[in-house]
């Protein structure tokens, strides 16, 4: 999101709703206004009775969230469905900081690919982060 006192971009919350990202979201715009906007999966995803949203973001005056209803590997438990997100402008900047934040090939959750929105990792100290272009 870009902030619009300084013209940066500038970190969110992102929330792993597991099949109600449209629902949370709508809810949470109704609490903080703003505007929201979806992408959703085109097609049948086993699992999912509805299509389920990719990548979902609400932005207000207060605060910014994004959010997904597919879930990580291991499932959706207590403490690995919130992640920090932070926007790149490319791809050869978010390549940089995966660089600088992973420290073994291993801690990816999904390929490093070019053509991918969200690309999520685990640093170190075992946060959670959605680095998206």
């Amino acid at each position: 999101m870009i902030d619009d006192n300084s013209g940066k971009i500038v970190s969110a919350i992102f929330v792993t709703f597991s099949g109600n990202c449209r629902k949370a979201l709508t809810y949470y715009q109704a609490c903080f206004g703003g505007t929201l906007q979806f992408e959703t999966f085109e097609g049948d995803l086993q699992g999912y009775t509805e299509m389920p949203v990719v990548s979902g973001t609400l932005v207000s005056d207060r605060i910014v969230i994004h959010g997904s209803d597919l879930v990580h590997n291991e499932g959706r438990t207590l403490g690995n469905y919130m992640s920090i997100y932070l926007h790149c402008p490319d791809p050869d900047d978010r390549r940089q900081l995966i660089e600088m934040l992973v420290i073994k090939q291993k801690d990816f959750l999904f390929t490093n690919s070019d053509d991918q929105k969200l690309v999520e990792i685990i640093d170190a100290f075992e946060v959670r982060w959605v680095l998206g272009v």
